[in-house]
C-alpha cells in the first residue's frame, strides 16, 4: 500500500512539472520532412529554444517573442493574426 501511495506522490509531482513546462520534451512527433532541414538548422543556429513558453509575460524580447511564434508550437502571442508577436509587450 506504501508503495502504491510513493507512486501517486511521485506520479502527481511529475505531473505538476511537465505541466509548468521544466520537463519539456525535444522529441520531434515524426520524421521530419526534406524541406525542414532549413528549419531545423535555423533552430539550431539560434540562441533560443522552444521550451515550452507560451506566452507574452514569459518572453524578454521582441527578437525572443518572434522566434517563438515563428517555429515553436501552440504559441499564444499574436491575438490579432497579423505575424507581429506581443504587440502590447515587446514588439510595438
Amino acid at each position: 500500500m506504501l508503495l502504491v501511495l510513493l507512486l501517486a506522490v511521485v506520479a502527481a509531482y511529475g505531473y505538476r512539472e511537465i505541466k509548468r513546462g521544466r520537463f519539456a520534451t525535444h522529441a520531434p512527433t515524426a520524421a521530419p520532412a526534406a524541406d525542414s532541414v532549413t528549419s531545423a538548422q535555423e533552430k539550431k543556429d539560434s540562441r533560443y529554444a522552444c521550451n515550452g513558453r507560451t506566452r507574452c509575460p514569459q518572453m524578454h524580447s521582441c527578437e525572443e517573442a518572434t522566434f517563438f511564434s515563428q517555429h515553436c508550437p501552440n504559441t499564444q502571442m499574436d491575438g490579432d493574426g497579423d505575424g507581429v508577436p506581443c504587440e502590447q509587450q515587446w514588439c510595438r
